[in-house]
């Protein structure tokens, strides 16, 4: 990006404070294994998943896909590449994750239970029709509501453990500033966009934004492990509330909060260039 570098949002924090926490030899992580944790964790396909995110972003600007050409897709495709998302994480990784906190997550995540978690998740995360997964979802989660068997309190303690301190909100708040920021300084928009403005903004539209997210995250809950027993859930959980696994969650959610960002702001810059009509 010209002008200046957008890169000083919150998970950019968290991820240096977690390199600095970690002693120096457990920062030295194997590519190798961490390769392998991605696959077995299911981290890769959530990755992945991310460039369906691409969708969010005319409409972010007031604007849809049809704004930008026939193009679009070929652009968005090349922008939230798998590999190139991949190698992100592996590069962060490897000075982030420790050896013992990579175990421990593998550990469980190769377990029967743990391989069935995954293929669930990533069954979810590349559903193409998300709008009937969410609805599905959010019908899920009033059932169990109202039955009280005890699986939407689970739910709510299972997202209670993997978004601590607000980190989820907080991370897409800075995502929106810095893809309109990066979408202003590039000249997309028609107007310049002033950062302390879109950040105020932003704060006011807070509360909502955190209960309109914790309701879909539930719901996404209620459809993804909508086969799993109430015992198979109370497990999971419990493996989740871990001071370990909150660790894991707390550095992998950067990530990919890290990468959606960055992602994003390249996009701006490609939008710039593309022209209804017109080939890039």
């Amino acid at each position: 990006m010209s002008r200046r570098s957008l890169i000083h949002a919150p998970f950019i924090a968290i991820l240096t404070a977690i390199a600095l926490l970690a002693p120096p030899q457990a920062r030295a992580a194997d590519r190798a294994n961490l390769e392998a944790f991605l696959e077995v964790t299911g981290f890769d396909v959530a990755l992945e998943s991310i460039k369906q995110s691409a969708s969010d972003a005319p409409e972010m600007l007031g604007m849809s896909p049809n704004d930008f050409g026939h193009d679009w897709a070929r652009v968005t495709k090349q922008v939230f590449d798998t590999d190139t998302m991949h190698d992100m994480a592996i590069d962060i990784l490897s000075e982030t994750l420790s050896d013992e906190l990579l175990g421990h997550a593998a550990g469980f995540y190769a377990s029967p239970l743990g391989q069935k978690l995954v293929q669930l998740e990533n069954a979810s995360h590349m559903a193409e029709d998300s709008a009937a997964q969410r609805a599905e979802g959010a019908e899920l989660l009033a059932e169990a509501r109202a039955e009280g068997n005890g699986r939407a309190e689970m739910f709510e303690r299972m997202a209670d453990a993997i978004d601590t301190e607000d980190q989820s909100v907080r991370a897409v708040q800075e995502i929106m500033v810095r893809f309109l920021m990066a979408a202003s300084y590039a000249g997309v928009l028609d107007y310049e966009i002033d950062e302390g403005s879109l950040r105020a903004v932003i704060r006011n539209q807070e509360d909502e934004m955190r209960a309109d997210m914790t309701e879909a995250g539930l719901a996404n809950a209620a459809y993804t492990y909508r086969d799993l027993t109430l015992e198979e859930l109370e497990t999971y959980t419990e493996a989740l509330e871990a001071p370990e696994m909150q660790e894991v969650y707390e550095l992998m959610n950067a990530i990919q909060y890290e990468i959606m960002a960055n992602r994003f702001e390249v996009l701006a810059a490609r939008m710039a260039e593309m022209h209804p009509g017109e080939e890039l």
